[in-house]
């Protein structure tokens, strides 16, 4: 068996003290660059692994960031298999996280001592928490000596916290003009999820447009997840109704919709309208190709990253609030 490679071992073949090889392994401005070299020279050539537990114990910071969902059913599994949403998301801050030295944990909790427990054991230097979770949860977390982000949080109490949100107000206003300028006036409404202050915003601005127009909501429906089953199940009622479009706040329920009203005989968007939100990689691969609102995910999730990178590098005084701008795509699903 290979005898592993001590600090002593990098010290020895590069004539130097372990103090140096330990400065230059932690970054540590203690040793001139020629030292520096033969340190880097002897660990290249020796094959050394530095202990990293060792020299996040000594710098106190693990260069570790976690990502906490909420758990469907105990599992993380429903997330990753059927809402493409958080693959996109998740890209964003691997790119940004490996950009600055820094890699990242991803899990599901439903109870704050078992969240708590999960960042302790691990030394996680912040946690980005994405998803609707209970208060009693995140008043545990303020125990915590870290930076903690929290993504689209309206909670009254997200305001302690530093937030990303994008403007969901102003995208269901414009998803609510778009289809009265196209002359639709019996307009169904499909929420993503029950309860959800994300779509609970999106409604507000829908409902805004509606006003403008002096146009009543035709129907309105709720899913039970943000999925393209539940889209589908959704889109089976609305192929019976008499609505002329229909604007769902998810780019999944709508494409489920999309698939259950060509199914059916419908014509999208001859007989009915449809626009989603998000703008997912995939909407523009369907046949036809969805009409949303866009925000972009993957930015979302690198600029989540980066000021949670930035809040532990720097710790500023402040909670910082971030809204992202969002954008009308038109394509063939609404384009009568």
């Amino acid at each position: 068996m290979k005898k592993k490679i001590t600090i002593r071992d990098v010290a020895k073949h590069a004539g130097v003290s372990v103090a140096s090889v330990s400065y230059v392994v932690n970054g540590i401005q203690k040793v001139s660059e020629e030292t520096k070299e033969r340190v880097q020279q002897a660990i290249a050539e020796l094959g050394y692994q530095p202990n990293f537990a060792a020299v996040s114990l000594s710098k106190n910071r693990s260069y570790m960031i976690g990502v906490v969902m909420p758990l469907i059913e105990d599992t993380l599994a429903p997330i990753f298999k059927e809402n493409s949403y958080y693959s996109e998301f998740i890209s964003g801050i691997e790119y940004i996280a490996r950009k600055n030295g820094y890699d990242f944990l991803i899990t599901g909790v439903n109870k704050a001592e078992e969240c708590k427990s999960w960042i302790a054991k691990r030394n996680l230097d912040g946690i980005i928490f994405l998803g609707m979770f209970p208060e009693h949860l995140h008043e545990e977390m303020k125990t915590l000596s870290i930076p903690i982000l929290l993504i689209d949080a309206y909670e009254e109490y997200a305001d302690h916290f530093h937030t990303i949100r994008i403007a969901d107000e102003e995208g269901g206003f414009l998803a609510g003009q778009h289809l009265l300028q196209k002359g639709h006036t019996k307009i169904a409404y499909v929420a993503h999820s029950k309860n959800s202050p994300v779509d609970a915003r999106r409604y507000i601005g829908y409902q805004r447009a509606l006003y403008r127009g002096n146009v009543k909501e035709a129907l309105h429906l709720t899913a039970k997840y943000s999925t393209f089953k539940e889209g589908y199940k959704l889109g089976e009622k609305l192929s019976s109704s008499d609505v002329t479009a229909v604007f769902a706040s998810s780019d999944l329920v709508a494409l489920g919709i999309m698939k259950a009203l060509q199914d059916r005989g419908k014509k999208v968007p001859t007989d009915i309208a449809v626009v989603g939100f998000d703008d997912l990689t995939v909407s523009s691969y369907t046949s036809p190709e969805l009409s949303t609102v866009r925000q972009d995910v993957f930015h979302k999730g690198a600029l989540s990253a980066q000021t949670l990178i930035d809040v532990i590098t720097d710790r500023p005084q402040e909670t910082k609030h971030i809204e992202l701008p969002v954008e009308l795509v038109v394509r063939e699903s609404s384009n009568t």
